[in-house]
C-alpha cells in the first residue's frame, strides 16, 4: 500500500482546514500566531512558524482578519489578528459547505435533487 504523502496533502487540502480552524477561533476573539500553531498541533496538524505567519497575512491581504499591534512594544511586538466582517460572512459560507460534506462524505447521505429520493 503506498504511503500518504504528507507535504502534498498539506499544501492540496490541509491549508484550507488550518484557514477555517484561524477563523473560527478569531471569530471567538483575537488570535495569535503562536497560540493558532499550538492550537493547531493540539489537533494533529504540524504547522511551523514559516507556515502560519504568511497564511495570515495572506488572510489580512484578502481581508478576512486584521492584525492589530502595540507601537510601544517595538520590534518584537506581538500580533493580534481579528475576524472582519468578510471573514465572518467567509466563515459563515463555510459552515453551510462543511455541514454539507459532513453529511456526505462522513454520514454516508445522498443529497436530494428535486425533492430527490
Amino acid at each position: 500500500m503506498e504511503t500518504i504523502n504528507r507535504k502534498a496533502l498539506q499544501r492540496e487540502i490541509l491549508l484550507g482546514f488550518w484557514k477555517i480552524h484561524i477563523l473560527h477561533h478569531a471569530a471567538e476573539g483575537p488570535v495569535i500566531g503562536q497560540w493558532m500553531i499550538q492550537e493547531l498541533r493540539h489537533h494533529g496538524y504540524e504547522v511551523s512558524p514559516g507556515t502560519i505567519y504568511p497564511m495570515l497575512a495572506r488572510m489580512e491581504e484578502i481581508g478576512w482578519i486584521t492584525c492589530k499591534t502595540d507601537p510601544a512594544a517595538g520590534l518584537r511586538a506581538r500580533k493580534e489578528y481579528s475576524l472582519t466582517h468578510n471573514g465572518r460572512e467567509a466563515l459563515v459560507f463555510l459552515k453551510k459547505q462543511i455541514g454539507e460534506l459532513y453529511r456526505e462524505v462522513v454520514l454516508g447521505e445522498e443529497e436530494k435533487e428535486n425533492g430527490g429520493i
